[in-house]
């Protein structure tokens, strides 16, 4: 059944209400949580509402609203929390508000992998265990515009609005499957790496998917384009695909390396916003590209061990994949779930003995490398 819209929660943009939730959230022994970001609409990202349920009752706070949020996010930093895909939602308030969570988390999404649910998106949990169809209508709404719709509130609220029952159902099923102490150390672990940022190699950011089927000469326009696409983006605060998306980008590349010299209106249709300045600082920089000599073109990637496997390395990484595949399906998850590819290609490499070799080798947890040890044994005595 599709879920009725009655206004049922608050909305906190005063301090009055403010105070109200951060004693309310003093009382409760768990908050479910959610975010609403704006990376669909800006460059620089943050998150724009801040959802909360708890026992039985649903709040949305605005970070938006000029309030000092440092009591709320200390008294919400104390309490166990549930999250659904909760990576995202914690490096957001991490990376907006500071916000790091002290207690335990509970993700949904994680508990559902772990179970073996093939459809763990929260629209499809919600149906599957309480028959109740939630909208999807706000998903691509722009969070950061003022003010917000009652649909839209409306839509923000139902993330969270059934995440206490959802943690109950498979908190039970996980109890029953023996399976918990894999979803707390999966947990802890995502936890973790959220404190952190990713830092990433300035010259892989511009190698978008598709970089690696690239020669030399397009991968010099490529990383052009790059440059010139994030500069506008940066500079006029809108998402890079705003300016022009990753697939025009790579058909544009192809169409450049065929057709030196040729006039850029003979090429690929472009977007309509791409005219006047834009237009003429793309063409300033496909001639930079063009007028690269052959040693500034960037260097092909290669997955480092691709070339130093022996074919002995990948009969064990192939006889590891098979049985941990099997083991896999026999606990009713996906492999990927026990075991990443680049896990199982780091220990073929590598070839560990112990258990605690196998997590210092593969990065897997505990209880991964515990189930993946016998395959090991298996494959590699």
């Amino acid at each position: 059944m599709n879920i009725p819209q009655v206004k049922d929660f608050i909305y906190v943009r005063d301090f009055a209400a403010l105070e109200k939730l951060i004693a309310r959230i003093a009382k409760a022994e768990k908050v479910a949580v959610d975010t609403e970001a704006d990376s669909l609409h800006n460059y620089f990202e943050k998150v724009c509402l801040i959802q909360l349920s708890l026992g039985g009752e649903h709040y949305i706070v605005d970070p938006l609203a000029g309030l000092e949020l440092g009591g709320f996010l200390e008294a919400l930093a104390a309490k166990p929390l549930i999250f659904h895909g909760g990576d995202y939602d914690l490096r957001m308030l991490r990376a907006s508000t500071g916000f790091t969570a002290r207690a335990d988390v509970f993700d949904t999404m994680i508990a559902a992998q772990l179970l073996g649910i093939e459809q763990i998106g929260l629209a499809a949990l919600i149906e599957r265990f309480f028959d109740i169809k939630i909208g999807k209508e706000g998903q691509k709404s722009d969070w950061s515009r003022r003010p917000l719709s009652e649909q839209q509130l409306s839509y923000a609220v139902n993330d969270t609005r059934y995440l206490e029952q959802l943690a109950e159902c498979l908190t039970r099923e996980l109890r029953e499957r023996g399976r918990s102490d894999w979803h707390s150390e999966s947990c802890r672990a995502m936890v973790a790496s959220t404190e952190h940022d990713r830092v990433r190699d300035p010259d892989d950011a511009w190698r978008i998917k598709g970089a690696g089927r690239l020669t030399r000469r397009q991968l010099a326009y490529l990383r052009e384009l790059w440059h010139w696409r994030d500069q506008l983006a940066r500079n006029a605060n809108r998402p890079p695909f705003m300016i022009l998306g990753n697939q025009q980008i790579l058909e544009l590349i192809a169409w450049l390396d065929s057709h030196s010299g040729a006039p850029l209106d003979q090429g690929p249709k472009l977007p309509r916003n791409i005219r006047g300045n834009l237009l003429t600082t793309l063409v300033e920089a496909i001639k930079r590209a063009s007028a690269m000599a052959l040693a500034q073109w960037p260097e092909l990637k290669r997955r480092e061990h691709v070339e130093a496997l022996s074919a002995e390395c990948m009969e064990r990484i192939n006889a590891l994949r098979v049985e941990c595949a099997v083991s896999a399906k026999e606990l009713g998850i996906a492999a990927a779930t026990l075991a990443p590819k680049a896990a199982l290609e780091a220990i073929g490499r590598s070839r560990p003995q112990s258990i605690d070799e196998i997590m210092a080798t593969s990065g897997l947890l505990r209880w991964q490398a515990e189930l993946v040890h016998g395959a090991v044994v298996k494959c590699f005595s």
